[in-house]
């Protein structure tokens, strides 16, 4: 199974910069879309339905803000939306398929950037999003969580960890957070294939900062450990131009 998580960045304003073009030469089979910014009836069916895929969305009742997507070739046995917490569940955030055994997350943490509240906005999500998952493993023991989670674990996984350290995304408490959760049976794929590789996922629009190559590996692919064995390769897809991030696949065995 060949599994990509892309931040977008806005959905439609993707498509105008060659998205379809790319979906269509990657292939995967199941691809997880963050920051989708879009509602239902705005989704580009023209151009992403003639490459076969099936879509679900679940989008922020803000419009132009925030969603998560999956689009899938093939059909899921189930299909569920949200976490059944509605303060996150309103901002669309988070997205399972089931296929078989496995099942597939499109998830997008908050950001802390644009102040306090949003912060402590974000480290109750983490609580809560860890909480939900590990209940979820007893009924469904084989999870990829794939997505934005808008922080960096370690220093290898930024630019400037000494400058950076004072700034949402590489915060002590984030940072910690990230720590508990490897620690509760989930698995970081790219370091765990990688251990030494130093690469990103998302550059701020200022300062030509991807041209430099000063940025941030804030995008994972993680999965539970009943899926360690079934771990087939995890990189960064550095040629993808749709977006300020940069899409992260995943490939298991079946």
């Amino acid at each position: 199974m060949k599994i990509i998580t892309y931040n977008v960045n806005g959905l439609r304003a993707a498509v105008t910069k060659g998205f379809s073009e790319w979906v269509a030469k990657e292939q995967p089979d199941v691809l997880c879309l963050q920051e989708t910014k879009l509602q239902p009836e705005q989704y580009p069916a023209e151009v992403l339905e003639p490459l076969g895929y099936k879509h679900y969305l679940y989008s922020a009742q803000k419009k132009g803000y925030s969603g998560v997507a999956i689009l899938t070739k093939q059909e899921p046995d189930h299909v569920e939306y949200g976490m059944g917490i509605e303060e996150y569940d309103n901002e669309g955030r988070f997205l399972r398929a089931d296929y078989g055994d496995i099942s597939v997350v499109s998830v997008y943490h908050p950001s802390g950037t644009s102040g306090d509240e949003r912060q402590a906005f974000k480290m109750a999500w983490l609580e809560k999003f860890q909480e939900y998952v590990v209940e979820l493993q007893r009924t469904r023991p084989k999870l990829i969580l794939c997505g934005d989670y808008n922080i960096c674990h370690e220093a290898i996984d930024i630019h400037d960890p000494v400058r950076n350290a004072t700034n949402s995304g590489f915060l002590p408490e984030e940072r910690e957070w990230m720590t508990r959760f490897l620690d509760a049976g989930f698995i970081d794929t790219f370091r765990c294939l990688h251990p030494g590789k130093q690469e990103y996922t998302w550059w701020s629009y200022r300062f030509n900062s991807r041209a430099k190559n000063k940025g941030w590996r804030i995008d994972y692919c993680m999965v539970s450990e009943p899926v360690r064995s079934q771990l087939k390769e995890a990189r960064i897809l550095n040629d993808a131009v749709h977006s300020d991030h940069c899409p992260m696949l995943l490939e298991i065995t079946d």
